[in-house]
């Protein structure tokens, strides 16, 4: 068994890189964002819509419909991109047909 480090320096050895840097699929972005929001709302809930409004973030639609809302900020503080059908899509088709202002689902397709 060789060391981890010096596996790869091989590996890396008998590859031929690119001139120019390659960009992920959107799709592969798509899911690696949802993977990461799972992960910080399992840690503990996330910021509210309301202070990410008030730190000069932008809310994508529905989190600005919530936002608006009559509710608590514990409402607020969901991960809406979980019950939304551009995640869903985003997720699973390279351009997906999906244009909502500020959603970071459509940003991802460079759009």
């Amino acid at each position: 068994m060789i060391p981890e480090e010096e596996f790869f320096e091989r590996l890396l050895d008998g590859a031929q890189l690119p001139s120019e840097p390659v960009k992920a699929p959107a799709k592969l972005k798509a899911q690696v964002y949802s993977a990461l929001m799972r992960k910080q709302a399992a840690t503990g809930p996330l910021a509210s819509f309301s202070r990410t409004k008030a730190a000069g973030g932008q809310l994508c639609f529905f989190e600005e419909l919530v936002h608006i809302t009559a509710v608590g900020e514990r409402v607020k503080s969901w991960n809406i991109c979980r019950v939304c059908h551009a995640r869903v899509l985003a997720e699973h088709l390279q351009k997906p047909p999906i244009y909502w202002p500020h959603c970071p689902y459509v940003k991802f397709q460079g759009r």
